[in-house]
């Protein structure tokens, strides 16, 4: 089973599923459709657990919107976008993200989607959106401060700071470090250890510790979207854009 940009293979009780548009695996609403279809059609067939993870270099490398997008057709994309993005919250099997290279952005918010992060010392995470100059996106109002704290979360996104995994494992963000390029085979193994657990009572205990959150997503979505359209239309946003194309650092005036 698989698409144009993501591949889904099984083993034994374990789906694992592979996003393939490398070097930097940029997301789209059609990749997140896949995922959660993919996602959708493996717990209709009795899988237990899943594996996130992407081919070539980098784990993803954040949002792909179109380069011609600005103003109302970029919010109009974020809308449809986000809205996919929800239904990988809504998703009841448990998900172990094996992140190589970098995870920025968007990509940081996909990773967090998951319950677990498998990730190295060589492994790049970084919630870059201020340094962009605009709000940052994907659920991470929701998701980042249950697993690193809130303290740490504004750490994070108000320096827009890069981390590398050693330090990620230090701060709660990465639940098991491999060795560089082991990522996901470490990942695919600790995916069969929870499907080694009896699943209805797997899905159970997930559930009633998740259970909440798709609805703090939901509300995050709402307040990040809203802010980040808001944001897009500012100068110090068209001069991070700028800036990080041209691969300077960017100079804000608050405007």
């Amino acid at each position: 089973m698989s698409s144009s940009d993501l591949d889904v293979r099984t083993d034994g009780h374990v789906g694992v599923l592979e996003i393939q548009r490398g070097p930097a695996n940029y997301f789209d609403r059609e990749l997140l459709v896949a995922i959660s279809q993919a996602a959708a059609a493996l717990e209709a067939s009795g899988y237990r657990a899943l594996v996130l993870c992407s081919e070539d270099r980098h784990f993803c490398a954040g949002a792909n919107f179109s380069v011609t997008a600005t103003g109302p057709q970029r919010d109009t994309q974020a809308t449809a976008l986000y809205a996919e993005a929800l239904r990988l919250f809504e998703i009841r099997l448990p998900i172990v993200a094996a992140v190589q290279g970098s995870a920025i952005g968007g990509g940081l918010g996909l990773a967090c989607a998951a319950d677990f992060r498998v990730a190295s010392s060589a492994t790049r995470l970084q919630a870059n959106f201020a340094r962009l100059g605009f709000h940052h996106g994907f659920g991470l109002t929701a998701t980042l401060p249950r697993i690193v704290g809130h303290q740490m979360t504004q750490d994070l996104l108000y320096s827009g700071r890069r981390i590398d995994g050693l330090e990620g494992a230090s701060i709660g963000l990465v639940d098991r470090v491999a060795d560089p390029g082991a990522e996901r085979s470490v990942a695919e193994a600790w995916a069969h250890e929870l499907a080694a657990s009896a699943p209805l009572a797997l899905q159970a205990m997930r559930a009633t510790l998740r259970g909440p959150l798709v609805a703090e997503v939901e509300q995050a979505l709402r307040r990040e979207q809203t802010e980040q359209a808001r944001l897009w239309q500012t100068s110090d946003s068209q001069e991070g854009i700028a800036a990080s194309l041209e691969r300077r650092p960017p100079v804000f005036t608050g405007e």
